[in-house]
């Protein structure tokens, strides 16, 4: 019986040349995956912190707002167009850097929402989300039995 193997067929585009296929669907050029950015949530007794990794990004690259539902929307964009004016080639394939966000927190009611603020600093937005001060939590005390 004769056995067959199964090999993986590479999609191939039919206006690029073959070698430009070749080039770009191999390891020595390695397509980006678009993954959302991490993001941690810390809790303290005073505050919840919300930081967002976000390498390369300015702080004009952020908007950072609280919307009707009172919810905490935060949206991130990023356009690289890397044009070059050389008249004398032309593009076979040209790859554009763009990244836009966009995520939406719901927030606790303990969240005292006009005191929120933000900053991006070495490649973290940092949204600092302050509790009211009936949340925070108070001391342990011991409690004298008269």
């Amino acid at each position: 019986m004769e056995e067959m193997t199964m090999r993986p067929e590479m999609y191939r585009n039919q206006w690029l040349p073959t070698v430009f296929n070749d080039l770009f669907g191999s390891d020595f050029v390695r397509k980006t995956a678009c993954t959302a950015p991490a993001i941690n949530v810390i809790e303290s007794d005073s505050n919840y912190t919300v930081e967002l990794a976000a390498p390369g990004l300015k702080k004009d690259d952020f908007k950072v707002n609280i919307n009707d539902e009172g919810n905490l929307v935060i949206k991130m964009e990023q356009q690289a167009d890397n044009k070059n004016e050389d008249k004398s080639r032309h593009y076979l394939r040209r790859e554009f850097s763009y990244s836009k966000y966009e995520q939406t927190l719901i927030l606790p009611d303990d969240v005292e929402k006009e005191l929120i603020a933000a900053k991006v600093e070495n490649g973290v937005l940092t949204i600092d989300l302050p509790k009211t001060a009936a949340a925070q939590k108070k001391p342990a005390r011991q409690i004298e039995i008269g």
